[in-house]
C-alpha cells in the first residue's frame, strides 16, 4: 500500500494546528523533536487506499535560522524530504503569509497551498482569485475553512496528485540579484549536495547562519562575497536586506493582483478588539476573565472532586478486607494513589488545560501579552513573555520552552527564571484542593497574588543583576475567532493522557515507597531528620517533609500522599488552617518539578539550572517560615 509523508507548514495563527487534528483526528501523538526541545505533532490517516503520515511542523514567519523553531521547519523539509509540503496561509493576510510561500518554493519540494479563512477574508471584504494565485506561484490552491472541515478532501486529493509531480519552478526576483544567484549556482554545478542548489545559493549571499555548518569551497566564498556587495552597491542596502525587500515586493505584487476589496462592513471582532484592549476598560476586562477562570475551575473541581470521594468511600471498606497483612498494606497504598489522583488532580488539571486552550483559539492570549507589554518591562521583559507566563499556570515545563519567544539570551534566561516561579496546574491542584477548599478562596487567591509580588519583585532583581537593555514588544496580532473545540479537546486529551502515563507509575512508586519506609520504620528517621526545618521553622506535622522531597518529582504528588497516608481527603482532620496555608505557599515557591529541573539544564545549563533549584528550594523555606508566624500573628 502506497504511504505520503505530508509536511504541514505555515505562519503562526493560521490554522495549521485545527487542519492537523480534522485530517488526523486522534491519531496523533505529542513528542519532541529528537535531540530537541521543540514540541513534535505527528499524525496518520487513511484516505483512497492510501496512508497518509501528517507532520505538523512548528509555527514560523521565515526560513532564515533565527530560532530553533524556525532551524527545525527547514531541516525536516531540506533533509527529510517529504512527498508534498502543504502550506496553510490565512486569505484575511494574504500579502504577509505569501512572504513564507516564497521562501517554501525555493526548498524545492512538490507543495499545495491551503488558502485557510477564505470565511474570514470575505467578512473583512477581500476576494482573492485562487486560481489566479495558483497560476502565478505555480503551485495548486485549494480554498479551505478548516474550522468547518470544508476544502479538505479537496487538499488531500491535490496533495496527492502534487506528489508525483516535478518541484515547482522558484519565484524570480530582480535582474542584479537573479544574475548573481546565476553565477554562483553555475560554480555549484558538480558539487554533490543535498540542498538545492538555487536556494544555497540565496543562502550564501545573505550569509545564512547554515552556512557555519558546511565547509566551502573558498572560490565559492569568494564569488559570493563579490556578488553580495554588487548587490549591496546597487541597492543600497545590505545584500540581506537587498533580497527580503525582493520578497516581500514579489509577495506585495502577487497579493495585488489577485484579490480585491469589496464594502468592508466593520466586524463584531473588532468592535470587541477596541473594548478589550482599552487602555482602561481592557485591564479590568482581562483580570474578570482571569478570576473568572480561577473560580470557574475552583468551583467545577469541587464539585467532581466531591462526586468521586462519595465513590471511593464505598471503595476503600472492600479493598480493605480484599487486602488484608503487610503485602495487602502495600497493594492497598498503590490502589489508594490511583484513586486519590483521580480526587485531587484530574479536577482542577482537566479544566485548566481547556481555558488555556480557549484563551489561545481565540485569539484573546495576544491581546493579554499587549497590555501586560508595560508591566513586564519593570522585570526587564516585553509583553511576548506573559503568554508562556500564562502556560505556566498550566505546565513550567512547555512554559519554560515557549520562552524561545524572547529575542536575546538575557530575556530568555530572566523569563525562564520567572516562569519556574509561576504556580502550574499541579501547584493550583494543591492550592485550590487545599487552601480553597478547606480555608476560603480568598486565602486561595491570597496566595497567587503573594505569589505574583514576588514573581515582580524577584524579576526586577534578575533584571538589575543580569546586564543588557529589553527590547520593545513586536508581534502580530490575530483576529478574534470562534475557539474549535474539538482542535481544543483533542490538545487537551493529549495533554491529560500524557500526564496520566508519567504520573501514574511516578505516583503509585512513590505511595508505595512511602507504605514500605512506614513499614520498616524508616518514614520516623527521614521525617525526624527534617523536622528542625518542617515542624520548628515552618510549623508544619512531621510528615510534611517526607511529602516536599516527593513533590519534586510531580508537586501534586504532595496532596496525592498527603491523602494516601492519612487514609482520606478530609485534610481538615491533620492540618490546621495555618499550616494548610504554609504548606500551599512553600509548595508553591520551591521549584516545580523533576521535569522542570530537566528543562532547565537543556534550556540554559547545569549551572543556571543548579542555581535556579537550589536558590527557589531556600527562597521558599525562608517565606515559608516568615508566612507562618505572620499567620499566627495574625490568630488565623
Amino acid at each position: 500500500m502506497e504511504r505520503l509523508r505530508i509536511a504541514l507548514a505555515g505562519n503562526a495563527n493560521v490554522g495549521k494546528s485545527v487542519i492537523f487534528n480534522e485530517l488526523t483526528g486522534l491519531h496523533q501523538h505529542i513528542g519532541n523533536w529528537p535531540g530537541k526541545t521543540v514540541e513534535k505533532a505527528e499524525g496518520t490517516l487513511h484516505f483512497k487506499g492510501r496512508d497518509i503520515d501528517v507532520i505538523d511542523l512548528p509555527g514560523i514567519y521565515s526560513l532564515s535560522t533565527y530560532s530553533l523553531e524556525e532551524e527545525i521547519s527547514r531541516e525536516y523539509i531540506l533533509n527529510e524530504k517529504p512527498d508534498v509540503v502543504i502550506n496553510v496561509i490565512n486569505a484575511s493576510v494574504l500579502e504577509r503569509n505569501l512572504y513564507f510561500t516564497l521562501q517554501l518554493l525555493e526548498l524545492g519540494r512538490p507543495m499545495v497551498i491551503a488558502l485557510n479563512q477564505v470565511d474570514t477574508a470575505k467578512k473583512e471584504g477581500l476576494e482573492i482569485d485562487h486560481r489566479k494565485l495558483s497560476k502565478l506561484l505555480g503551485v495548486p490552491v485549494v480554498p479551505t475553512i478548516a474550522v468547518k472541515s470544508m476544502g479538505l478532501t479537496s487538499l488531500l486529493d491535490e496533495a496527492i496528485k502534487a506528489s508525483s509531480k516535478r518541484s515547482p519552478e522558484p519565484p524570480r526576483y530582480g535582474n542584479e540579484i537573479e544574475k548573481a544567484v546565476s553565477g554562483i549556482v553555475r560554480l555549484l554545478e558538480n558539487k554533490d549536495m543535498s540542498y538545492p542548489k538555487r536556494w544555497f545559493a540565496i543562502k550564501l549571499l545573505q550569509n545564512d547562519r547554515i552556512l557555519l555548518r558546511m565547509p566551502i569551497d573558498k572560490e565559492i566564498i569568494a564569488e559570493s562575497k563579490k556578488a553580495s556587495s554588487g548587490i549591496e552597491r546597487f541597492h543600497k542596502h545590505p545584500c540581506r536586506t537587498a533580497i527580503v525587500s525582493e520578497i516581500y515586493g514579489l509577495a506585495a505584487s502577487i497579493a495585488n493582483k489577485v484579490q480585491r476589496r469589496t464594502s468592508k462592513k466593520r466586524m463584531f471582532g473588532e468592535r470587541l478588539d477596541d473594548i478589550s484592549t482599552h487602555r482602561v476598560w481592557g485591564y479590568p476586562i482581562m483580570a474578570a476573565v482571569i478570576l473568572g477562570i480561577f473560580f470557574g475551575i475552583f468551583v467545577f473541581g469541587n464539585g467532581i472532586a466531591s462526586m468521586i470521594e462519595g465513590s471511593l468511600s464505598y471503595i476503600n471498606p472492600v479493598l480493605e478486607g480484599l487486602l488484608p497483612g503487610i503485602p495487602g498494606s502495600i497493594m492497598l497504598a498503590a490502589v489508594e494513589g490511583l484513586l486519590s489522583t483521580l480526587t485531587v488532580v484530574i479536577p482542577y488539571i482537566l479544566p485548566f488545560y481547556i481555558a488555556l486552550g480557549i484563551l489561545e483559539s481565540s485569539g484573546y492570549m495576544a491581546r493579554i501579552a499587549f497590555m501586560m507589554d508595560g508591566l513586564m518591562h519593570r522585570i526587564g521583559l516585553h509583553g511576548k513573555a506573559f503568554i508562556p507566563l500564562m502556560m505556566g499556570f498550566g505546565c513550567n515545563v512547555p512554559a519554560c520552552l515557549g520562552c524561545k519567544v524572547m529575542e536575546t539570551h538575557r530575556e530568555r534566561l530572566i523569563a525562564i527564571f520567572v516562569v519556574t516561579l509561576i504556580p502550574c496546574a499541579a501547584v493550583t491542584t494543591v492550592i485550590l484542593g487545599l487552601v480553597g477548599r478547606f480555608v476560603g478562596i480568598g486565602w486561595a487567591l491570597l496566595l497567587y497574588m503573594i505569589d505574583a509580588a514576588i514573581v515582580l519583585a524577584l524579576g526586577r532583581i534578575a533584571f538589575k543583576v543580569l546586564p543588557g537593555e529589553p527590547t520593545g514588544l513586536i508581534m502580530e496580532m490575530p483576529s478574534y475567532k470562534v475557539p474549535h473545540y474539538m482542535t481544543i479537546l483533542r490538545q487537551t486529551w493529549f495533554k491529560i493522557s500524557g500526564f496520566v502515563k508519567i504520573a501514574f507509575p511516578v505516583i503509585v512508586a512513590s505511595t508505595v515507597a512511602i507504605k514500605v519506609l512506614e513499614i520498616a520504620g524508616a518514614l520516623e528517621v527521614l521525617t525526624s531528620a527534617m523536622s528542625p526545618v518542617t515542624v520548628e521553622w515552618l510549623g508544619l506535622p512531621v510528615i510534611t517533609g517526607v511529602l516536599l522531597i516527593f513533590g519534586i518529582l510531580k508537586k501534586e504528588l504532595t496532596l496525592v500522599m498527603l491523602a494516601s497516608y492519612m487514609g482520606t481527603t478530609n485534610f481538615a482532620l491533620a492540618l490546621t488552617p495555618v499550616q494548610m496555608l504554609v504548606f500551599a505557599l512553600v509548595t508553591m515557591l520551591y521549584i516545580p518539578c523533576a521535569a522542570t529541573i530537566s528543562t532547565l539544564i537543556k534550556e540554559i545549563g547545569v549551572k543556571k539550572a543548579t542555581f535556579i533549584t537550589v536558590f527557589e528550594i531556600l527562597f521558599a523555606i525562608l517565606v515559608g517560615g516568615i508566612a507562618f508566624r505572620f499567620f499566627v500573628f495574625l490568630g488565623i
